[in-house]
């Protein structure tokens, strides 16, 4: 079971009094130089002396690691970053934009760098663009090793968190995960105040979807790709799997062997609807990848099954969708957006 990271900061003084200042559970040390007592003319020699740089050092699941506030040249790696940072208006050097939504700012500006997908990544574009950080996670994280020997002068860290069911908790796992996350690029790019609200509109959005849920109603996820239809198995599924654990879902069906598969896994739609669901809570891989210009609509897909069609959660129309790039899309943003849809539909 792989650790949380939990952010703290330490502050170091520029020679004019700089300060960053961290969340309230940040721990922080300072030193402050003396203010020079006179300023040398515009044509004295220069004092050769370093400039103090404010840094903040992040725990991830590697260790601690110092990184530079507002850093220059950074890439990132991790769909979990993507739509926060492009929020906070931060500028990227490299990004692998074949696994990125395709109305990201990042993948239609032609300055950023594509390093490619995690399949065959371009690493050494990361060391040409000389990075003062990099941000490894999620479909990334197992070439964490290669960048650090790569980019030997850079601060790298790991925001990656494990919401497989081997973790134990995938559902805190995701929780905490995603507030830890966020906290930690608010101390990063001096954005602590949006980092703040994002994870109060987290919390509130789990708030509600937990209220929203009666407690007897049987659910059933789903993950469509290519026109069919896979399980997407408590605990472990893909996207879903960890909200069973986050809202107490009862599952209308359990299957041994279960997986996180992206397409999920290949139970017969006629299983699924032996089971009855009273929910079937969809995410649509398709619809995140701009690659497949022919791809079937989940809804289409969902509502073209003869063997749902007598299922409670059809006859019903409890049916609920994961926002269209959730697949290449988990920020914080994604699921404030997919709970909030799931207390307002649960509730009616």
């Amino acid at each position: 079971m792989r650790k949380f990271f939990i952010p703290k900061l330490t502050v170091f003084i520029a020679v004019f009094g700089l300060m960053l200042t961290g969340c309230s559970n940040s721990s922080k040390n300072t030193a402050t130089t003396p203010t020079p007592t006179s300023t040398p003319a515009a044509t004295s020699e220069p004092t050769n002396e370093p400039v103090e740089v404010a840094t903040v050092e992040i725990t991830d699941i590697h260790g601690t690691v110092t990184v530079p506030v507002n850093p220059k040249n950074v890439v990132a790696l991790d769909n979990r970053t993507f739509e926060t940072l492009a929020d906070w208006g931060i500028e990227l050097a490299a990004v692998p934009k074949g696994v990125m939504p395709g109305d990201s700012s990042y993948v239609s500006d032609a300055s950023v760098q594509d390093i490619g997908n995690h399949s065959e990544p371009n690493l050494e574009i990361i060391a040409a663009v000389d990075p003062e950080l990099v941000i490894v996670g999620q479909r990334f994280a197992s070439y964490y090793e290669d960048i650090k020997a790569l980019v030997p002068n850079a601060a790298v860290i790991d925001l990656n968190f494990d919401v497989s069911a081997e973790s134990g908790t995938p559902g805190d796992n995701l929780v905490n995960g995603l507030k830890n996350s966020t906290i930690a690029l608010g101390q990063i790019f001096d954005k602590n105040e949006e980092a703040l609200q994002l994870v109060a509109d987290f919390e509130k959005s789990i708030e509600d979807a937990k209220s929203a849920y009666n407690g007897t109603d049987t659910v059933i996820s789903v993950v469509v790709s290519g026109g069919e239809i896979g399980f997407s198995a408590p605990h472990s599924g893909r996207v879903w799997g960890p909200m069973y654990e986050i809202f107490g879902w009862g599952s209308a069906l359990e299957v041994d062997g279960s997986t996180s598969d992206h397409q999920g896994d290949d139970i017969s739609v006629e299983a699924i609807a032996q089971s009855n669901p009273d929910w079937i809570f969809v995410l649509d891989r398709d619809a995140a990848i701009s690659s497949i210009n022919d791809a079937v609509p989940a809804m289409d897909v969902i509502n073209n099954s003869p063997a749902l069609q007598n299922t409670t959660a059809v006859t019903k129309g409890q049916i609920v969708y994961a926002p269209n790039d959730t697949y290449t899309n988990e920020s914080i943003q994604t699921y404030v957006e997919l709970f909030e849809n799931l207390a307002s539909t649960l509730a009616q």
